[in-house]
């Protein structure tokens, strides 16, 4: 893996994807995009028209999947009313931005020749974005971090635990994936820079 880099003369964003490491980026990005879908909004009742002409229906309570409330992070902790208000006028927006940042990158990898099915032939992805793409990609490997970080409930200074693991351990091979991610995402703010 040699990550991202500013070509000289374009000054896009380049890199070079086996078909096996982009088709896990589609399938990480594809899972972002499910979670942020799957978990329904709560509507509230409007008692002013115009907030319902608006469509202010976002979700008011923190969410109950442990990845999502650590995207989505109560905004006034200790002032419920405060958060939920804050929660209901920017939840859905933000899940949407997410989703769509999640769908760039899915979008970049098959435009880029990544096939729907990887078969037995040898497949090189090779990715140029432009500048603004390739911010929307660093916020989506940002998100792709938090939420393997939150599902394998990964700590700071726990790097002994992690290398303790055999490499055939699932948990091994989930980390391994979340320091590739972060390996990518650091070669892409130095070719943003």
């Amino acid at each position: 893996m040699s990550g991202f880099t500013r070509h000289r003369r374009s000054g896009r964003i380049i890199a070079t994807f086996s078909g096996f490491e982009a088709d896990l980026l589609r399938s990480l990005a594809s899972q972002l995009v499910e979670l942020l879908r799957n978990e329904a909004a709560v509507p509230s009742e409007h008692a002013d028209p115009l907030e319902a002409m608006l469509s202010f229906e976002g979700p008011t309570t923190e969410p109950d999947d442990p990845v999502l409330a650590r995207l989505f992070p109560t905004a006034y902790p200790g002032h419920e009313e405060e958060a939920a208000e804050f929660r209901r006028f920017t939840e859905g927006a933000l899940r949407d931005g997410k989703a769509a940042g999640a769908a760039t990158v899915i979008d970049g990898l098959e435009d880029a020749g990544l096939p729907a099915e990887l078969g037995e032939e040898k497949v090189v992805i090779d990715i140029e974005l432009e500048p603004d793409v390739a911010g929307v990609w660093l916020k989506t490997f940002t998100d792709l971090r938090l939420a393997l970080a939150t599902r394998l409930e990964v700590e700071q200074d726990d790097e002994m635990f992690w290398a303790s693991l055999p490499d055939d351990d699932p948990m091994s091979q989930a980390h391994d994936i979340y320091e590739w991610i972060g390996a990518l995402q650091e070669t892409l703010v130095d070719a943003l820079r």
